[in-house]
């Protein structure tokens, strides 16, 4: 068998040929499958960066803090953050930017680790603070209500104590008597020159020592002042009386009379009822009344 060297040799050639394609078709075909496979890889990591650093952007903006320097400084890391987080979403399928980027986000971490921890402490004293706060506030209301209750009661004791130191009378009696020295009782109007009027101090250790201004008032029928000697201011009282007496009032019993004498424009007396009252200062101790007819 005769066979040509050319046709041989182009045998050959082509043989080598698509054996060559062949192995290019293999070898692009993996460098095809290896490009896509670096590029999912890429964009996974890429999505998963992009979120947490969305996720930290979204944890600066609850935080909440009334101090200056922190605040200072959660807003400059929300600001590197989402610097890094721009320069992600503008990257396509780069490795080399997404390792920068990872890297500068394990250094926010970092940062924001710390940051975090005393933000943390911080909104945890307030808490105390505040529930210290409000424990004490509660504390002070009901002090506050107990001060008011006492100063209730206080205030009562010492209007008690105040109305049991009040200087009293008691057995007030009244009569009228004719002219003279050894003058005898009388009812009869148009004889009486005079009315007695007798009253019982009582004995009060609570109430001041000293020296009292006891006034005598006795009004007629007509409502006239029998004896008037003047009048006497007590703040917005006037007092018109019959009969002016200094008492030295040592907290025991004392019995005390007086006399108030008619005086000529009095005379004659009305016929009618005598109201006779007791004074001690503006206060009125008591009093009785006779009838003259």
């Amino acid at each position: 068998m005769i066979v040509n060297p050319q046709f041989f040799n182009y045998k050959i050639i082509i043989g080598s040929l698509i054996i060559g394609i062949t192995a290019l078709g293999i070898v692009s075909f993996n460098s095809y499958e290896s490009s896509k496979s670096q590029q999912r890889f890429v964009d996974q990591e890429k999505k998963l960066v992009e979120n947490e650093l969305s996720d930290m952007i979204s944890r600066y903006d609850t935080l909440n803090l009334n101090n200056t320097l922190l605040s200072e400084q959660l807003d400059s890391a929300k600001k590197s953050t989402e610097s890094v987080l721009e320069q992600l979403r503008l990257m396509e399928g780069d490795i080399a930017v997404l390792t920068k980027v990872k890297s500068e986000l394990s250094n926010i971490k970092a940062k924001n680790h710390a940051l975090f921890t005393t933000v943390d402490s911080i909104n945890l004293l307030n808490k105390r603070l505040e529930s210290e706060k409000a424990i004490a506030y509660t504390e002070l209301n009901v002090q506050q209500k107990v001060n008011s209750k006492l100063k209730k009661i206080n205030k009562s004791l010492n209007s008690t104590i105040e109305k049991g130191a009040l200087l009293t009378a008691n057995s007030f009696s009244a009569k009228a008597f004719g002219t003279g020295i050894n003058a005898a009782s009388t009812t009869k109007a148009a004889h009486a020159n005079r009315i007695d009027v007798c009253f019982t101090l009582a004995e009060n250790t609570l109430t001041e020592k000293g020296m009292k201004d006891i006034y005598i008032q006795i009004l007629d029928p007509l409502n006239n002042v029998i004896g008037d000697k003047g009048s006497v201011e007590f703040g917005k009282f006037l007092l018109f009386y019959s009969h002016k007496q200094h008492i030295q009032y040592n907290n025991d019993v004392i019995d005390v009379c007086t006399i108030v004498q008619a005086q000529k424009n009095d005379k004659p007396l009305a016929k009618g009822t005598y109201y006779v009252s007791v004074f001690h200062k503006e206060r009125k101790l008591g009093g009785t009344q006779i009838e003259l007819n």
